[in-house]
């Protein structure tokens, strides 16, 4: 089983996976500064893409890329 973080927007990299809360996983494959807020693009296992913009202090379950954690 593969661990399970928390940590800020801020810290996110590309290729680590976001979960939500339902257990859905989001591949994150840019990251952008948008004034004060970070835009997380992302893409789902299915090869939807989407994004969403979050504040740097925002907390999301994270599941690191591998060469991030290596």
């Amino acid at each position: 089983m593969d661990a399970i973080e928390l940590t800020q927007t801020r810290h996110l990299a590309v290729g680590d996976v976001l979960i939500s809360a339902s257990g859905a996983s989001y591949e994150v494959t840019r990251l952008q500064r948008v004034g004060r807020g970070i835009r997380v693009h992302h893409v789902t296992p299915e090869g939807r893409a989407g994004r969403f913009t979050a504040a740097p202090e925002a907390i999301s379950r994270v599941r690191r890329a591998l060469a991030a954690a290596g």
